[in-house]
């Protein structure tokens, strides 16, 4: 018989499922076997206390976070910070959400799953250098036309009521 040797993950692998105003997150060890779930605020410092809480449970390997692009931006932004790794996770499959259930703790689970199991291996949105700065840009741009038109109907829609000497005046506007 012959004994093949695998490396083994080694650290404490995190899943978060993220919202507007609390992060579910879930901590597995090196091997897949769920070591807690918790709840943390999205502040700065419930940021602080996510990344203390998975800590504890050892080395921070790599941390698995849906939405980095949305509600997870600040998180994911805080965990690089600390030097922890940071893998974008797509929302859960339909299919087996169906079979399993749906809820927080089952998502940020399988998360951190997918983050070990390296189905998750995109890196997270960063948000920030010169592709935010010119997504920034294109929303203002966006904005502003879509102001200015508003802004022109909006004018016109009461040149259609106003008095007869405004109305002329403002045809062809």
């Amino acid at each position: 018989m012959t004994i093949v040797e695998v490396a083994r993950p080694t650290g404490v692998t995190g899943g978060v499922d993220t919202h507007l105003d609390q992060n579910v997150a879930a901590a597995l060890d090196s091997i897949g076997g769920l070591l807690g779930v918790a709840e943390f605020p999205t502040t700065a410092d419930g940021h602080d206390k996510l990344l203390s809480w998975l800590a504890d449970f050892g080395t921070v390997a790599r941390v698995g976070v849906e939405g980095t692009g949305s509600y997870g931006a600040g998180l994911a932004r805080y965990l690089r910070r600390c030097g922890v790794q940071v893998v974008e996770v797509d929302r859960p499959n339909r299919q087996a959400r169906r079979r399993t259930g749906k809820s927080d703790t089952i998502d940020a689970i399988e998360a951190a799953r997918a983050a070990q199991g390296g189905r998750a291996l995109g890196a997270a949105k960063t948000r920030d250098g010169n592709v935010e700065a010119i997504r920034a840009l294109v929303v203002a741009r966006r904005s502003a036309r879509s102001t200015k038109i508003k802004t022109l109907n909006q004018i016109r829609h009461l040149g259609f009521t106003a008095p007869d000497q405004l109305r002329q005046r403002l045809a062809g506007v």
